[in-house]
């Protein structure tokens, strides 16, 4: 598992480099849904802090059992239901993705104030799929509107998951919108910092069109085998 990460990371760093971005620029989350605490443990062991997971109780019970490690930063990165947002709002440092207003409303009313701001993304349907979760893109300014005023939250930016292909210029075009979408929140006084976007297999895809932060889980643990 060193060895995968440290490939990752190496594969980051040279994405960011060949477009003339600066080190240091893009960040890896590594998705840990299905694996085990330990695994998340060792880890941390080697430097990695930040950690996503999709699965409200598996989330709730790594946090419990991984308490003792300082620094360690838990993002949601699955759908939410209403009704089992309570254990992200107290316990997660990010939500990746929110696309009803709804949510955003129950995670501000149950943020624990001593939290602090809890950081959020919204996210966004860039491919336009019927299957896919995600606010449609002429709907984004309106719900950053309604975010942006709810206490105890803080927008940070947007976040996608582009359809299965292996065609890299619909992956950059669908990347690209994500892009041009928080420019323009940001053009209206925003001040939107994360592009969230980019798996194992689209990372450098992603990075080229600008994500800062990318999501990898396969390319660091493996294939996973548990189903939820």
């Amino acid at each position: 598992m060193f060895e995968a990460w440290q490939d990752v990371l190496r594969r980051i760093d040279e994405a960011v480099v060949s477009i003339q971005r600066p080190r240091g620029s893009v960040h890896l989350l590594a998705v840990s849904k299905t694996f085990p605490a330990e695994a998340i443990r060792t880890l941390y062991g080697h430097g990695q802090r930040a950690f996503g997971e999709n699965y409200v109780q598996e989330f709730a019970a790594k946090r419990a059992a991984l308490a003792d490690l300082d620094e360690l930063e838990w993002h949601f990165i699955g759908p939410l239901q209403s009704n089992k947002t309570r254990s992200v709002a107290e316990g997660a440092d990010w939500v990746h993705a929110v696309d009803r207003l709804k949510i955003a409303e129950r995670l501000s009313a149950q943020r624990p104030d001593a939290r602090g701001e809890l950081n959020v993304c919204i996210q966004v349907n860039v491919s336009g799929e019927a299957s896919k979760s995600g606010v449609a893109p002429d709907e984004v300014a309106t719900l950053a509107a309604a975010i942006a005023a709810l206490p105890r939250l803080k927008l940070r930016g947007l976040m996608c998951i582009p359809e299965p292909t292996d065609d890299t210029r619909k992956l950059s075009a669908q990347f690209a919108l994500l892009r041009k979408l928080q420019q323009q929140l940001n053009d209206n006084a925003y001040a939107l910092d994360t592009l969230s976007m980019g798996m194992s297999a689209d990372l450098e895809v992603a990075i080229a069109e600008g994500a800062t932060l990318v999501r990898v889980g396969t390319a660091i643990f493996g294939r996973r085998t548990i189903t939820h």
